[in-house]
């Protein structure tokens, strides 16, 4: 069921999972990038099949709209936000490393990177996002922390610090693990932290570009998200679907001076499109109420 917040008696407050936290250090952190409440248009959000959805304004971080948004899930993919996040923050981009085995021991999804190939950061960094490669997922956090495990905590820091309390990430690619979990708000603002990165921006509005393997191979990768195709101010993010998180989809756009953050999670592959699209008709085509 839809969950629309109170209007315009709300003033804007930090959220409350924040200010239950005894993290006050992270106060500054915190505030920066996480969603608060705050009014509402009076106009009705479009009905959406997915099970969990929240509509953030990307400059004042308040909620439009929201639906079971703090529910715990699987988020798939659409965790390699947080994976760039944590790649961004840790070392040099121009970085060059060389292909090990264990990268490639992932599936289904993968970019074809082989052992001994040297590549940069950078490089690997717009294959991860614009094509969701779970190789260049593994490769990229060895790069970074030395195992997908030290990765792992590296993330969940990162989280914390963001004010994601309701997340445990225990990969960097988000397939499928026990104990792996994140929300609707908390991948909120993840993307609201990721989207102030002008160079994670660049990439993920990025349709389709030839990337070129180190052997001399090249392959064109054509962005997954079908947003970017539909509406012409979409700005991109990130998709992500397995069996136990469904679809899911983030999305961000620009119209009027005013950008939003649309999150979508457990939809199916028949709705998550239209969801998505429909929440980002509604939070930016119609006229400003804030």
């Amino acid at each position: 069921m839809r969950h629309l917040l109170l209007p315009a008696i709300l003033t804007v407050l930090p959220l409350v999972a924040y200010a239950q936290s005894p993290r006050a250090a992270a106060h500054k952190s915190f505030m920066a990038t996480a969603v608060r409440v705050g009014t509402i248009p009076r106009k009705a959000a479009p009905t959406i099949g997915a099970a969990r959805a929240i509509v953030v304004d990307y400059n004042s971080g308040r909620v439009l709209y929201e639906k079971n948004a703090r529910q715990r899930c699987a988020v798939a993919s659409t965790q390699k936000l947080m994976t760039a996040l944590c790649v961004m923050d840790n070392g040099n981009l121009s970085k060059r490393f060389s292909i090990v085995k264990s990268d490639t021991w992932v599936v289904p999804t993968k970019l074809g990177i082989l052992p001994g190939e040297v590549y940069s950061r950078r490089s690997l960094l717009g294959a991860l996002l614009v094509k969701s490669g779970n190789d260049v997922a593994r490769a990229l956090a060895r790069s970074v922390s030395g195992s997908e495990t030290s990765f792992a905590k590296l993330m969940n820091r990162k989280a914390r610090s963001l004010g994601m309390h309701h997340s445990h990430f225990l990969n960097p690619h988000g397939l499928t693990a026990t104990g792996q979990y994140s929300t609707a708000r908390d991948m909120a603002i993840c993307a609201r932290a990721a989207y102030r990165s002008s160079t994670l921006r660049g990439i993920i509005k990025t349709k389709a570009y030839t990337f070129n393997y180190s052997n001399g191979r090249k392959k064109r990768l054509t962005n997954t998200n079908r947003i970017l195709k539909k509406l012409s101010y979409c700005t991109g993010m990130k998709t992500g679907t397995t069996k136990a998180s469904g679809r899911c989809l983030i999305s961000s756009g620009s119209l009027n001076g005013r950008t939003a953050i649309v999150v979508v999670l457990g939809a199916t592959s028949s709705t998550v499109w239209k969801d998505s699209e429909n929440l980002l008709r509604w939070s930016l085509e119609r006229p400003a109420a804030l």
